[in-house]
């Protein structure tokens, strides 16, 4: 397609940590015609709504990074609504998409469609090789539908969809609440709040033995960004650093950043996940882009927009 700076690109989820991020990249680059709507006003489980919107604005360039995302304890909490409501957004953006002639679709998902046991570094290939990991089945089961809707639409129809795969996210606009947080956001306020309490000791989830990777979300809105503008010749990429590390070494190095001197306790009767998720980034790099910022920068930066944000973030005790 011919891309320019007026292209009208439509972004699902520019409110959230990955679509503003997406906004913001894509505003720096010079492109002037971006849409996003919230979730207040348009409703992307609602077919019908998201028909007619489609149908009014007709944009060019839809990226999807609208989820219902949260870690462990809310896709076990939830795991109706982690499959449906991620099955509704996604199908509705994508039939949409297919129905008004977008031609380049940019779907985001998860390293988590990958079988719990797949051979590390986890290869684009290994999907749906073997049984996911049953704390987050329900988001993989919709994150791999999505995957495969896309896919089907290049390979009948030849359109440019594509799905990115990202690693572990962290960064600005992050979800802190310990209760639906991800590991690295959590850690982050658990060991802050610790601080202030007289450097109290911490008392985290698991083993801290499984190992992590981490991507700066401004890295994959660069990589989004690079999608955008050059053609891929396959349909999934993986999106990360292809560098990890243990859940112990994380905390570790949160905990210096934020500046906690207490004990760390390790509640070993808690769920650890997968034992390790390191993504082959080696397609995305022969495609020509690479991280940049690395895990120790990246959780510094991310740090300071909590402590500029803090006051923000609902309140609690540990």
């Amino acid at each position: 397609m011919n891309l320019n700076d007026k292209s009208k690109i439509y972004i699902a989820g520019h409110r959230g940590m990955v679509g503003s991020a997406i906004w913001r990249a894509l505003e720096a680059k010079g492109y002037s015609n971006l849409i996003g709507q919230t979730s207040s006003e348009l409703d992307l489980r609602d077919q019908e709504a998201v028909t007619s919107f489609f149908s009014e604005h007709k944009p060019d360039v839809v990226i999807d990074a609208a989820a219902r995302v949260g870690g462990i304890l809310a896709n076990n909490t939830y795991p109706y609504q982690f499959l449906m409501e991620n099955m509704q957004i996604q199908n509705n953006l994508i039939d949409s998409s297919f129905r008004t002639d977008v031609q380049k679709f940019i779907f985001l998902g998860s390293s988590c469609i990958y079988p719990k046991l797949a051979p590390q570094p986890l290869k684009e290939e290994h999907l749906l090789t073997g049984p996911l990991e049953p704390t987050n089945e329900w988001y993989a089961v919709a994150k791999i539908t999505g995957v495969k809707a896309c896919e089907s639409i290049r390979k009948q129809y030849g359109r440019d969809y594509i799905s990115l795969m990202p690693t572990n996210l962290y960064g600005p606009f992050d979800n802190f609440d310990l209760n639906t947080s991800h590991v690295l956001p959590a850690m982050i306020r658990k060991f802050h709040l610790a601080k202030e309490g007289g450097n109290v000791p911490v008392e985290l989830w698991g083993s801290g033995t499984p190992m992590r990777e981490f991507l700066y979300v401004e890295d994959l809105a660069d990589a989004v960004v690079f999608a955008l503008e050059n053609e891929f010749h396959d349909n999934l990429y993986n999106v990360g650093t292809g560098v990890d590390l243990t859940i112990k070494e994380l905390a570790e190095l949160i905990q210096k950043t934020v500046g906690h001197s207490g004990e760390i306790l390790w509640d070993s009767s808690k769920p650890d996940g997968t034992p390790r998720k390191l993504m082959d980034v080696s397609k995305m790099e022969n495609a020509g882009w690479k991280a940049k910022v690395g895990l120790e920068e990246g959780i510094k930066k991310t740090y300071q927009w909590f402590l500029e944000n803090q006051e923000s973030f609902k309140e609690v005790k540990i």
